[in-house]
């Protein structure tokens, strides 16, 4: 066996001088052992001695600086995973995997896989739908990670060395978008919780990583990792959870969980003092109000944990009790090879339009929690400045301040534009809507998704229509953008 002690002592001695050789080490060591055992002791220390592997087997000290965004807008799936995810269904179903019976049961399985989603249905997620799950889905997942995590690299937030938990990791697309968008210096040691037959696809899709993305999947359940399956709900939490992580990932799996609340309060004690859990889930209606649902529930002020973004409480000890129905819309991907090729082999109706089997739009809701008071912006709204949206039924008809957080796209159908808006305060919907756009108030319509506004001489009035309140944005009305 290694010294690992005298390992870990000759690398802290050497990264002050020079990069660290393996076979430079074996010198050092007691019964020289050989230079392959002491490259992967070094591998498994690098994570907490803060060096990275170069190409030549070296290691090199990370670099202390936190990541800064990489302007991540991704125009396609990445070719070296689309051709892993092509190796995978030629192996189970040979070239033409797209065509005959594995092409029709592989759409015949997303459909269903659609269908059990829009209905709220049980999934269980065998070997094929898993491959029909990835063909689906995994490209839009790959992408909205991405977008996500700039919430917290525009704060310095995300160290170059990060210890991660996906859970329901699934077939990979967030645990990719993650590698692809730290920079290649970073050094991850990321742990997936999948149980299903999605395992077997994310880990043939993580060969892909590099050397310095260290992946170990677990195949279990969230529920028994953090120890939520004794007879009494509780029971012992497992061995990953040892030491605390710096990024939670929860991509796409809430919506799957018997009780998603109990797992995120969980796992937040997993979370190290400065860390972000980060909860993703389509943008469709039941699965992102879902999301915002379980938000509100662990994000109380009780609780201590926070709102990092989107939906930041504006107003200090207030909860917003509204829908919460509210996603983020990014540029489509390319339609990429795969979702082509299984498309085209569709045998279709003369009515029928092609593209049933391209999904790439990149749509999606997501929170981002922190137990440390950190939040995306640092912005308080105050009673001498402007109106609660808790208080909208006492100002309609009235003209009045608000601070909002920005929390839609335009959701018009071409005339005047509407947003949806909120304060952390309001119990019913609100939405902006521009009916006249001025210099004074078009920052409005450039401002981005979960930018905080400040609106002057804004008109409420009472949408029944919509059970909403409709706050007008016209000639008479400022907007300005108070933090992007």
């Amino acid at each position: 066996m290694i010294d690992r002690a005298a390992v870990r002592n000759t690398a802290n001695y050497l990264r002050q001088v020079r990069p660290i050789d393996p076979e430079e080490i074996t010198e050092y060591i007691e019964g020289t052992p050989h230079p392959a055992v002491v490259r992967e002791t070094l591998r498994e220390e690098a994570f907490d001695l803060r060096l990275r592997e170069r190409e030549d087997g070296s290691f090199v000290p990370v670099d202390d600086d936190p990541v800064s965004p990489p302007g991540w807008e991704p125009d396609a799936f990445p070719e070296a995973y689309a051709f892993a995810l092509e190796d995978l269904l030629v192996a189970e179903f040979g070239a033409n995997w797209h065509v005959g019976d594995s092409g029709d049961e592989l759409r015949e399985t997303i459909r269903r896989l659609k269908a059990d989603y829009l209905y709220g249905n049980d999934v269980e997620y065998d070997r094929m739908a898993a491959l029909g799950y990835a063909i689906y889905h995994l490209p839009g997942y790959y992408a909205a990670i991405g977008y996500v995590l700039d919430d917290l690299a525009e704060n310095g937030l995300i160290d170059r060395t990060l210890r991660v938990l996906d859970v329901g990791a699934g077939v990979g697309g967030p645990a990719l978008g993650l590698h692809d968008y730290l920079p290649e210096d970073a050094v991850v040691e990321y742990h997936a919780v999948e149980p299903s037959a999605a395992a077997d696809v994310l880990d043939r899709l993580l060969e892909e990583t590099g050397r310095n993305f260290r992946s170990t999947v677990h195949r279990t359940t969230a529920e028994s990792l953090f120890g939520l399956e004794g007879p009494s709900g509780r029971s012992e939490r497992s061995d990953p959870l040892d030491e605390p992580f710096d990024l939670l990932l929860f991509g796409n799996v809430l919506s799957e969980l018997e009780d998603p609340v109990a797992v995120l309060e969980t796992a937040t004690d997993a979370l190290a003092a400065d860390g972000s859990l980060l909860a993703l889930a389509p943008a469709d209606r039941e699965t992102a109000i879902g999301l915002r649902e379980a938000e509100r529930a662990v994000a109380t002020p009780e609780s201590g944990v926070e709102v990092y973004s989107p939906g930041i409480r504006l107003w200090p000890g207030a909860s917003p009790s509204d829908r919460g129905w509210s996603f983020d819309v990014r540029d489509d991907l390319a339609v990429p090879p795969f979702q082509r090729r299984l498309d085209e082999a569709a045998a279709r109706e003369a009515t029928d339009e092609p593209g049933e089997f391209h999904n790439v739009d990149v749509q999606f809701a997501y929170s981002i929690l922190r137990t440390d008071g950190e939040r995306r912006v640092d912005v308080r709204a105050s009673d001498d400045r402007c109106a609660r949206m808790a208080d909208s039924e006492e100002h309609v008809t009235d003209r009045v301040n608000l601070l909002a957080v920005k929390l839609s796209h335009d959701l018009s159908d071409g005339e005047n534009a509407v947003y949806r808006v909120g304060d952390g305060s309001q119990s019913v919907d609100h939405y902006l809507v521009c009916t006249r756009e001025t210099v004074l108030n078009d920052g409005l319509r450039g401002a981005d998704y979960g930018a905080v506004v400040f609106v002057e001489n804004g008109l409420v009035l009472w949408n029944g229509d919509e059970g909403a309140y409709n706050v007008v944005v016209d000639d008479e009305t400022v907007v300005d953008v108070v933090a992007p």
